[in-house]
């Protein structure tokens, strides 16, 4: 269950520790008895690696359930499968409520249980939860990419272009089909850079700016940016959304208004519409047929996902916070698949915050199965960009709805790198 915001105890005495240790010292020689779970590398001798994700649930806005949903998956099928090196993989997980002091929660209720890393997580508010980590020494691996802080602080390790390359994409995807574009996105702070992103990406196809429409973050009703966003794009022209998961509201919103207006195309970026949404509201039938969609990892139907289809198949059956075509749950994969990567390389090593800091600062290179370039994080890999420049993958994939299914639009993927360094 993901961890609630609340007073954090004292750390346990030295006396108190001595005693921990040894409990688990006898444990170690009577697993039954002290209820080991089969298949748990408990008892090999090796201390577990301890770690956190965070994301928002049960909040009026954006709510993430299926990314620690997905981060105790993995913990269960690696630890049933011989564990990180031979460590049980243990996760704590946290809610950070969609707002700052949720997220200065769960970054300090990280720093308390002295976590190795924080992997996977979501977040709106990066300068609130990454300060507490950087005093701490913590790292932040493979976050979801929504803030510039998670593209700059020298502790994050971003696995993907995060927001910024998305919206980059989408202006690279939509100035060669478009006569005018119209952009609904959040009036919120992480939201207030993506109009000048998009307007980058247009820009390197000699398309006009796109028409900027504000959207409050936990609307109910789109009516009037609807409209306003039809008025714009006209004749020929596309309308892109990229409101989370109030994104099929505002669509809700656009299809009881439409007809009044000149026929528009629409898009999005992938975590606002995926093939689950798709899938949802009707298929091949159902209002994203023919959608452009930019994303940043091969379609959920790819091969390269089977890996991760086959650990949801064993450890989270069932539960349907998990979803295989969920971009978070995506994300957080393959945030898991560089910290097995970083243990395994410390060869039996101590795993700490700092020794897997050192590992990934020292030129670590992880492949993650195709479904990114090889990702590494010494300084040059790192994007010449003057506001992101922690990011190390600058490519997308153009997609499109047909027949009810995302599939690729283009072959291969698309850098958009040399967009995002012109960025201002």
């Amino acid at each position: 269950m993901p961890v609630s915001r609340r007073t954090l105890l004292p750390r346990p005495s030295k006396t108190a520790t001595l005693t921990a240790a040894a409990l688990v010292a006898v444990c170690a020689s009577l697993t039954t008895a002290c209820g080991v779970v089969p298949g748990s590398t408990e008892g090999s001798g090796k201390d577990p690696v301890t770690v956190m994700t965070w994301a928002p649930e049960k909040t009026k806005a954006t709510n993430k359930p299926g990314i620690p949903a997905m981060a105790q998956a993995y913990a269960r099928w690696a630890n049933a499968h011989g564990g990180l090196d031979g460590r049980d993989l243990k996760v704590i997980t946290c809610n950070d409520h969609n707002d700052p002091v949720g997220a200065a929660d769960c970054a300090r209720e990280a720093v308390d249980k002295e976590v190795a890393a924080v992997v996977g997580s979501y977040s709106q508010h990066g300068q609130s939860f990454l300060s507490p980590l950087e005093v701490a020494g913590i790292p932040y691996i493979g976050g979801y990419g929504l803030t510039d802080a998670e593209f700059s602080s020298p502790l994050s390790y971003p696995v993907n272009g995060g927001e910024p390359a998305l919206m980059a994409g989408n202006g690279r995807q939509l100035a060669a089909r478009c006569e005018r574009v119209s952009l609904v996105r959040p009036d919120t702070i992480a939201g207030d850079d993506l109009h000048k992103i998009l307007d980058a990406g247009l820009n390197d196809g000699r398309h006009k700016p796109s028409a900027d429409i504000r959207a409050p973050e936990d609307g109910t009703d789109f009516t009037a940016q609807a409209e306003q966003a039809l008025t714009r794009a006209g004749t020929g022209g596309c309308v892109t959304a990229a409101l989370g998961a109030r994104t099929d509201t505002f669509y809700d919103s656009y299809r009881r208004t439409e007809d009044a207006y000149p026929p528009a195309k629409i898009s999005s970026v992938l975590g606002s519409v995926d093939q689950s949404l798709i899938d949802r509201t009707g298929g091949g039938q159902g209002p994203y047929e023919d959608a452009y969609v930019t994303g940043w990892y091969p379609a959920a139907g790819d091969a390269r996902w089977d890996d991760m289809r086959g650990a949801i198949r064993e450890q989270a059956f069932g539960d349907n916070r998990v979803d295989p075509a969920d971009a978070g749950v995506q994300t957080t994969w393959i945030a898991y698949t560089v910290l097995k990567r970083t243990v395994e390389s410390l060869d039996g090593g101590e795993v700490s915050a700092r020794t897997l800091r050192r590992a990934l600062d020292r030129g670590l290179k992880v492949e993650t199965g195709g479904l990114t370039p090889t990702l590494s994080w010494r300084f040059k890999d790192m994007l010449a960009a003057g506001d992101f420049p922690r990011l190390v993958n600058a490519d997308v994939t153009f997609q499109v709805v047909r027949d009810g299914r995302l599939v690729p639009a283009h072959k291969g993927v698309v850098n958009v790198a040399k967009t995002l360094e012109r960025v201002r």
